[in-house]
């Protein structure tokens, strides 16, 4: 049944009930950064095993986001926001309270479901709860303004928390949010049409299996060795599952990913692009943070404020893509910005225990930081560039999945590349080694990415519309090593 538009006082309402509850996402990935090195103390994690921290999120929040996408479509976008919403909180709650590695990791993976089915809804109730035209444009900016903000903010906050209380504070005050949003998205929030549709439970299930088992394989060749036999399965059970992924994807009546939108030379490279590019950037966050706390000595507060010549030139730059994407078109501007992300981690990658913060740490920083701004919209354009109107949400849903997934994988490649050559070293030194081989392999990464966007994008310049400058504003600007574009996986 059709729901007749909220009026005009409860907009405020809706639009507050969206904000908050896409605030929750950003906020609380970017809040698990600068309390990494504490988490890795108190659950007695492994080195290796730290990075799960961050990949058992985004994995499932990556597998399962298109079919939370095609749910909302088929079972109503508010019930599906309160059930991601429900999930989320409670995961939260038990991370918060969480006593062992397996227990967090656990945590994490129902909270990246919860992501899942959350994330889409946000944007789909704000584009069938505000008009076209100038009404969803300020909703669209608001909506843009508060992921950057809290991204930003997220750092610094977890830092602080850290510190003076502890890193569960930061899991655990999304207790009392989360019921809030849900009580107030009951009583407020009208619910959508429903449309019959099926469910890919094949794809989403062996794709994220099957990518789960293939980070699982790199991880812990970084402790165990390439000729481990669990490591060996794993990579072998990986390929397996991913073609039948494939296979699955070509005979499913309504795939979550239609392989037919890889055609297009312009939008596999962007997916391409899009996996090397955050592979690189959650390499950024993770080792530098690492980096700054372990070697040079900062508190987790002080950290949090590091990166902010990176999150706040980010989100600046950010700002002004619109106006030049008009001026420059989006593969010169995608070019221009992952040159300026492979210089600064190229610079970023030489640290030693000696290195000057401003000239060593701040100033490649704030190149990565203007790097992402510029390139993520780009990236976005191109990677729904010239879909028809079929296949709209399903190609905005793959920019999702190439974003979780260049996460998840990045960051797997990284810990297994960052083992190679230690040796006999240990503390400090074994760490600098870690930091800087990731941030070198970081910068092959976007070497990479930057051949693919010469050779299959910038050639072909694409004009960037209202709906790809709100995927790149719900890919966070400030935190693209975290979530990124969250909230654009499903069709509205």
């Amino acid at each position: 049944m059709t729901m007749t538009a909220p009026s005009i006082p409860s907009k405020t309402a809706v639009l507050t009930i969206i904000l908050v509850s896409y605030v929750m996402i950003v906020l609380d990935i970017s809040v698990v950064l600068t309390g990494l090195p504490k988490i890795h103390h108190d659950l007695n994690f492994t080195s290796a095993e730290l990075s799960w921290v961050q990949s058992a999120y985004t994995l499932t929040f990556g597998g399962f986001l298109l079919i939370g996408a095609r749910a909302g479509d088929i079972l109503g976008r508010r019930l599906m926001l309160i059930l991601g919403l429900a999930l989320f909180t409670a995961a939260s709650l038990a991370i918060g309270l969480a006593q062992s590695p397996a227990w967090m990791l656990a945590a994490r993976a129902v909270q990246g479901l919860g992501s899942a089915i959350l994330a889409p809804s946000t944007l789909a109730l704000l584009q069938t709860n505000f008009s076209e035209g100038p009404e969803r444009t300020r909703a669209v900016s608001y909506y843009s303004a508060v992921a950057g903000v809290a991204a930003s903010v997220g750092l610094v906050l977890d830092g602080v928390l850290a510190d003076w209380l502890s890193w569960r504070v930061g899991f655990l005050v999304n207790l009392s949010i989360g019921i809030a949003m849900i009580v107030a998205s009951w009583r407020y929030l009208p619910e959508t049409e429903r449309r019959s549709g099926q469910f890919d439970v094949a794809g989403a299930l062996t794709s994220t299996i099957g990518m789960s088992a293939l980070v699982y394989g790199l991880v812990r060749s970084a402790s165990a060795g390439w000729s481990d036999p669990l490591t060996i399965a794993a990579l072998v059970a990986a390929a397996a599952l991913l073609a039948l992924f494939i296979v699955n994807e070509t005979r499913a009546k309504q795939p979550i990913m239609p392989l037919r939108l890889f055609a297009s030379r312009v939008r596999a490279g962007a997916y391409a692009a899009r996996v090397l590019f955050l592979g690189a950037m959650i390499g950024f966050f993770f080792f530098t943070t690492q980096f700054l706390q372990g070697v040079v000595g900062y508190s987790a507060a002080l950290t949090g404020l590091a990166f902010l010549p990176a999150t706040l030139v980010n989100f600046a730059v950010a700002m002004t893509v619109p106006q030049l994407t008009k001026r420059f078109g989006n593969g010169r501007l995608l070019a221009g910005g992952l040159t300026m992300s492979l210089i600064g981690m190229a610079w970023l990658s030489r640290v030693s225990p000696d290195t000057s913060y401003v000239t060593g740490v701040a100033l490649p920083m704030m190149l990565v930081g203007a790097g992402q701004g510029f390139a993520l919209s780009p990236l976005t354009a191109s990677g729904v560039a010239g879909v028809s109107a079929e296949d709209a949400g399903a190609a905005s849903g793959v920019v999702n999945v190439a974003h979780q997934l260049g996460n998840s994988l990045g960051l797997g490649i990284l810990v297994a590349v960052s083992a190679f050559g230690a040796g006999a070293l240990d503390g400090r030194n074994l760490l600098v080694h870690q930091v800087t081989s990731a941030l070198t392999a970081g910068t092959v990464m976007l070497a990479l990415a930057l051949a693919i966007a010469a050779m299959l994008i910038a050639r072909r310049t694409v004009k960037a519309g209202p709906e790809a400058q709100v995927a790149e504003s719900a890919a966070l600007p400030g935190a693209s090593a975290a979530v990124l574009p969250a909230a654009v996986g499903g069709r509205t």
